[in-house]
């Protein structure tokens, strides 16, 4: 009898589902020609660029070794992974991070297994050795009472290959000294105060030493990967950062996750809570609090938000040592910025890395982009012997753009448009759309695979986030018209569905519809490296 009422119910789950995902594909189908329509072409009207120009610096020394081909500015995860890269080809690189002490930092500790893939490719994985990096599978997803674990698609790869936590400035540290073991990487403390350029070509950089002496140092190639705090980028790019959020950052001790090797997203009230582990015995914790302020932590306010707000709704294996966290007042918080990648080619010079773009970190795909794009860039640079032809050297490197998309564009977007789902909202719309993105990722097989192949950066494919977006969105829809629709469900439906677009086209035309969804239309896409 329970065996027949168990079968009669799964066939009928599964009706339901194949129900659910035909809708998706009609509303990928419906909403791609809509989308299509969005935007043909992006705004390419560029401000003037506005170079700090410094003909002659008054006081300072000059450097102008023969042999430095490429300057990189700031040497975290990005600065000192492309001085490694740079460098074991052959390139002389000069490297000036302004504070080399192992940076403490509460982000950029979850290295997706797609950014893992392309650690290894870049000859660094094992700069993960010996920091107490821990391996991540996937994901646990709690709400409401409910949760459901999502594993990463790993079967298809080698046993090593899945995501890392760690701390993020053991990691850093491991990186600069792999960097600065090569004997043509020059890595110096230091603090660059402004590009050198003249007639618009950008030859170099003026910065203070350690002891506050005034430097120049030119190269053919200046490549500013100064972080999320650049204040060099505003003559290389358009500038449009926004706050969403801030987290709220602590660090759990003596206690396990439910889910040993995997990160826990808790869907709470606001927005979503993160929990990881970085070591043998410590535990993340990252509270995501809306908007640009946060409750005080020097009067105690929040101290008393995270214990009445907050650890209500964690995992009960995770209370107390939350709460025992809270009472010893190690809690630090930092916004969190969105940034999307709108450069302006300069000759000499490019952006990377946080500098360049940023996405909210809620999925951790910020290292992922970053090594991403080291590895696109490496492949640009390979053929060519001579970097001292800047206006070519530019034209031929505007390619890069348009290269870095589909990746860069599929993980923006998804970091985007999963804050968005995941925070709660006193909209009923808003509120069905995060049940049926909860309960389609529940489902298993090809609705939580294809999602989180997606997050891991090892499918990074816009069409496939777009299809899959629309099909939760449907998947919503199914659950407010089946078994039996009225007028009121159906104008929930169709609320939800606008909102869904709303959710992800202004993302979509921020990145860049035709670099995005039609790489290969964009002519930069096939420019050939220059010839000598």
């Amino acid at each position: 009898m329970n065996s027949s009422s168990s079968n009669s119910s799964m066939e009928h789950s599964r009706i339901m589902v194949d129900q659910y995902f035909i809708g998706g594909i009609i509303a990928f189908l419906l909403g791609f020609a809509l989308f299509y329509n969005f935007q043909r072409k992006r705004d390419n009207c560029r401000a003037s660029m506005e170079i700090t120009v410094n003909e002659s610096v008054s006081g300072s020394e000059s450097r102008r070794p023969e042999g430095t081909d490429v300057i990189i500015v700031g040497a975290g995860v990005a600065g000192a992974a492309l001085a490694y890269t740079l460098a074991k080809d052959g390139r002389q690189v000069h490297v000036i991070e302004r504070d080399l002490t192992e940076p403490d930092r509460i982000v950029g500790e979850l290295l997706q297994p797609g950014g893992y893939l392309k650690l290894i490719e870049l000859g660094l994985e094992d700069c993960l050795s010996g920091i107490e990096a821990q391996r991540v599978y996937g994901y646990a997803l709690y709400m409401g009472g409910r949760n459901a674990k999502l594993s990463y698609p790993l079967d298809k790869f080698d046993s090593d290959v899945s995501g890392r936590s760690f701390h993020n400035g053991r990691f850093i540290q491991r990186m600069r000294d792999k960097a600065a073991s090569l004997p043509n990487v020059r890595l110096e403390q230091g603090t660059v105060t402004s590009l050198l350029a003249e007639k618009g070509t950008v030859q170099g950089v003026q910065y203070k030493t350690k002891t506050g002496q005034e430097m120049t140092a030119y190269a053919p190639l200046t490549i500013v990967c100064d972080g999320c705090f650049s204040n060099l980028r505003r003559s290389l790019c358009n500038p449009k950062v926004e706050v969403p959020s801030c987290f709220v950052g602590l660090v759990l001790e003596n206690c396990q996750l439910p889910y040993t090797n995997h990160g826990h997203v808790i869907l709470a009230d606001p927005s979503p809570i993160l929990f990881y582990q970085i070591s043998n015995t410590e535990i993340r914790c990252l509270v995501d609090v809306p908007g640009q302020k946060v409750p005080s932590i020097s009067n105690g306010e929040m101290a008393q938000y995270l214990k009445t707000v907050v650890a209500p709704q964690i995992p009960p294996e995770l209370y107390n040592a939350f709460i025992a966290t809270i009472e010893k007042g190690n809690i630090r918080t930092m916004p969190n910025r969105s940034m999307p990648a709108a450069p302006y080619p300069t000759p000499g010079a490019l952006l990377m890395g946080d500098a360049f773009n940023m996405r909210h970190p809620l999925t951790g795909g910020g290292m992922t982009v970053a090594l991403s794009d080291i590895v696109v860039l490496r492949n640009l640079l390979r053929p060519l012997r001579d970097l001292h032809d800047p206006s070519t050297l530019c034209k031929y490197l505007e390619s890069f753009y348009t290269l870095r998309k589909p990746v860069a564009s599929t993980i923006n977007t998804l970091a985007g448009a999963l804050y968005k789902v995941f925070c709660a909202s006193p909209d009923q719309a808003r509120k069905e759309m995060r049940e049926a993105c909860f309960d389609y990722l529940s489902l298993g097989g090809i609705f939580s695979e294809g999602p989180i192949a997606l997050l891991s950066g090892l499918n990074p494919r816009p069409l496939s986030l777009f299809m899959h977006f629309f099909a939760v969105a449907i998947y919503g829809v199914g659950r407010l018209l089946l078994p039996f629709p009225s007028p009121k469900r159906a104008w929930l439906g169709a609320r939800l569905i606008s909102g869904a677009s709303g959710i992800i086209f202004p993302i979509i035309k921020s990145e860049g519809v035709r670099q995005m969804f039609f790489p290969a239309t964009v002519p930069a896409y096939y420019r050939a490296p220059p010839v000598k």
